[in-house]
Parts: structure tokens; C-alpha cells; sequence
């Protein structure tokens, strides 16, 4: 099977949107993720949840999430977890995998919004740029995984 590692914030869940958002409600807060629940509200984005969940059943995919936690909030170790528990499953959550240097993994693909800055030009693999013009959607990374 074929490991794939998948990013949270802008890739699974709309980190900006929430950001933003908390900046229009507090625009004095100089960290909006630094806030209690800010991880653990982050709204799906659309396709993301199908995608995951097609990749465990399709029998050639094995998915874990790889996020980088906020060191400006350490609470987001643990609200990334209970995300994955109320998205995608208990069973999942031993699939995701908190590390700040992407490259530091071995797998087939990593998808996430980001080229570089956690290790992601390191990675040894595929890098799949979600939100890029060749992967604008999960329709587009569906296509190209074949499922």
C-alpha cells in the first residue's frame, strides 16, 4: 500500500477562514490560533472528510494526517486529535501524526497546501500542492489518486 500523508490546516480544515474570521471579530489579537477551541472548531473543507475515508477503503492507500501543532497554542496538540475524532473517527486518530518537519517521514505522497516551510521540499516523496493550479480541489487530488 501506498502511505500518504495528508495536511490538516488548509488542506483538510479551513485554517484561514477561522483565522481570518477571529482577526474581523478581535482585530487586536495578534494570535488567533493561540485561542481555546480555535483547532477544534475549524470547519471541514468541502471533499476533504469523502477523500480520507475513500483512501482507507480503497485497499491501496494507507492515510495519516501529518500536521504541524501551533507552539503558539498547546492546546493544539490535543484539539487536532479530538478534530480527527469528530471528523473522520476514533479509529483514526492513531493515523495522525504531529511533527513540525514533514521532511523527517518516509511515504509515497504528501498532500498539503505548502511547498516548503515544515520540511515539505525534504520530503522524499510526492509532494501534492493542494489549492494549487494542478490540485485546485479534492476533485482534482481524487482524479490524480484514482479513486
Amino acid at each position: 500500500m501506498k502511505i500518504v500523508y495528508i495536511d490538516m490546516d488548509d488542506t483538510l480544515c479551513d485554517f484561514k477562514g477561522a483565522f481570518l474570521k477571529a482577526l474581523r471579530v478581535n482585530p487586536a489579537i495578534q494570535y488567533p490560533q493561540s485561542q481555546y477551541r480555535f483547532f477544534a472548531n475549524l470547519q471541514p473543507i468541502e471533499g476533504a472528510i469523502e477523500t480520507v475515508r475513500d483512501l482507507i477503503a480503497s485497499g491501496e492507500y494507507d492515510p495519516h494526517i501529518l500536521s504541524a501543532p501551533s507552539i503558539r497554542n498547546p492546546l493544539s496538540y490535543a484539539e487536532k486529535r479530538e478534530w480527527v475524532e469528530v471528523h473522520i473517527g476514533y479509529d483514526f486518530c492513531d493515523k495522525l501524526i504531529l511533527c513540525a518537519q514533514k521532511g523527517l517521514l518516509k511515504g509515497h505522497l504528501l498532500i498539503d497546501d505548502n511547498i516548503k516551510g515544515k520540511g515539505q521540499d525534504l520530503f522524499e516523496g510526492e509532494l501534492i500542492q493542494f489549492r494549487s493550479g494542478a490540485y485546485p480541489d479534492w476533485a482534482a487530488v481524487r482524479n490524480r489518486l484514482g479513486i
